[in-house]
């Protein structure tokens, strides 16, 4: 999958991911490949996640933002 996590004003973070863990305004939730189409408003909290499967996680604080999920595409947008 390909993540894509961007500021208004710069790209944080581009490259290819396993797995991506989200703090979403109902609960944390994570994406993997293949998953279904969604957008979602993001909360406060910390967006993790791994380039390999056996990999380390990185993670990054956000005050919001939102997501979009399309065809193993994630585009993050944060405060």
């Amino acid at each position: 999958m390909e993540l894509v996590i961007l500021q208004p004003d710069r790209t944080i973070f581009k490259g290819e991911v396993y797995i991506i863990d989200l703090p979403g305004i109902d609960g944390r939730f994570s994406v993997l490949a293949g998953h279904a189409p969604l957008i979602s408003i993001l909360s406060e909290g910390m967006v993790s996640y791994k380039t390999t499967r056996g990999g380390n996680n990185e993670s990054i604080k956000i005050s919001g933002g939102f997501v979009k999920v399309r065809k193993n595409i994630i585009q993050v947008c944060i405060e």
